[in-house]
C-alpha cells in the first residue's frame, strides 16, 4: 500500500504542472487545437452526455477529473492516475464524469499512427517483434512518471514555439516509447506489427471504414487480410469488441447521425444515404444505439446542446 501512495504522490508535481498548461492555453470548455501537429489540449467545467464518435488513434492523459469511454458494452474509466489509449479507429460514446467549474476535467491528447510504432520496434529487441495473439485495441493503462514528464515537457514548447519543429517530434516519439514500454504497449506493437493477426485487423477495419455504405462481404474481406472467415470473425471481435456487421452499423449511424444534425435531412433519405434499403430498420437500430429514433434523438441532441451553448 506505502508503494502505491508513493507512486501517485510522485505523479503530482507532473500532473499539476500539466493542469497549468493546459488551463492557461485552453481559452474556455472545448478542444484547443495546439501549434504542435496532432497535440490538442481539451477542458471542460462541467460533466456531460455521452458523445458518439470514431475515436481516432490517440493517447489520452488526463490531468484533473475523469472521463468514460464505451466500447460495445465494455467501459473503460480513467483519471489522473491512468492513461487510455486508442490504437486503431473505434467507434465509442464517451462521457465526462467528474468536472466542475472550480476543479475542471483538464486532459492532452495525442493523435498518432501506429505506424510510428514500427521505427521504434526496430530499434527494440527482436522479442518486441513477435508475433502475438489479438488483443483489444482500446486500454488504460496506470500512469508513470517518464510518461507525464515527456508530456509536460511538450506542452511547455508551446511557450518557444520557435523550439516546436526541432524537439516536438523527438518528445511525441519518447511519449510513443513509453507507451511501448507499458504493461499494455503489446497492444500497440502488435497492430504496428506487418503481418500480425491484429495488423490485419487493422487493414480490415479501413476498408470498412472506406466502404460503410456497401453491403458486407465477410468473404471478401477475409480473403483481404488472409483469414478464413471465421477467423476474421474470431480476431476482428478480439480487437474491435464488435462483429465486422456491428463496426460497420456503427459507422452508418453514427454518419447518418451527424448528417441528421447538420443538415436537417429526411430521416428515409439519410438511412438510403448511408447504406440502409429499410427507414424501419434504420429506424430500430438507430433507437438501439442512440436511445430514441431518429428525429426525437436529434431534437433532444438539439436542446442538449442549446443548453451547452
Amino acid at each position: 500500500m506505502r508503494n502505491s501512495s508513493n507512486h501517485a504522490d510522485s505523479l503530482i508535481p507532473y500532473q499539476e504542472e500539466l493542469s497549468r498548461f493546459i488551463e492557461n492555453y485552453a481559452n474556455g470548455d472545448g478542444v484547443h487545437e495546439t501549434p504542435i501537429p496532432s497535440l490538442a489540449l481539451i477542458r471542460s467545467s462541467k460533466t456531460t452526455f455521452p458523445s458518439f464518435s470514431v475515436h481516432e488513434p490517440a493517447l489520452c492523459i488526463v490531468s484533473q477529473g475523469s472521463k468514460v469511454v464505451m466500447l460495445a458494452d465494455e467501459s473503460f474509466t480513467y483519471g489522473p492516475s491512468s492513461y487510455l489509449v486508442v490504437s486503431l479507429d473505434l467507434p465509442v460514446s464517451a462521457q465526462i464524469i467528474e468536472a466542475t467549474p472550480e476543479v475542471p476535467y483538464l486532459c492532452f491528447r495525442l493523435k498518432f499512427n501506429p505506424k510510428d510504432a514500427l521505427d521504434l520496434l526496430n530499434q527494440a529487441n527482436p522479442a518486441s517483434r513477435t508475433k502475438q495473439r489479438s488483443k483489444r485495441g482500446l486500454f488504460v493503462e496506470q500512469t508513470s512518471a517518464p510518461l507525464l514528464d515527456a508530456a509536460v515537457r511538450l506542452v511547455r514548447l508551446l511557450d518557444n514555439p520557435q523550439d516546436v519543429p526541432v524537439l516536438a517530434p523527438l518528445i511525441v516519439r519518447e511519449i510513443l516509447y513509453r507507451v511501448l514500454q507499458g504493461a499494455q504497449g503489446d497492444v500497440l506493437r502488435q497492430i504496428a506489427l506487418s503481418g500480425s493477426s491484429s495488423n490485419r485487423i487493422a487493414g480490415v477495419v479501413e476498408q470498412l471504414k472506406r466502404n460503410y455504405m456497401e453491403p458486407l462481404r465477410i468473404d471478401e474481406l477475409a480473403a483481404a487480410a488472409h483469414m478464413a472467415p471465421s477467423s476474421l470473425h474470431r480476431h476482428f471481435k478480439e480487437v474491435t469488441a464488435m462483429s465486422p456487421l456491428q463496426y460497420q452499423k456503427q459507422l452508418r449511424l453514427q454518419e447518418a447521425r451527424r448528417l441528421l444534425l447538420s443538415e436537417s435531412a429526411d430521416a428515409a433519405d439519410v438511412a438510403f444515404r448511408v447504406g440502409y434499403e429499410s427507414p424501419s430498420q434504420f429506424s430500430s437500430e438507430y433507437a438501439r444505439l442512440f436511445g430514441l429514433p431518429p428525429i426525437s434523438d436529434i431534437t433532444r441532441l438539439r436542446e442538449q446542446l442549446g443548453r451547452v451553448l
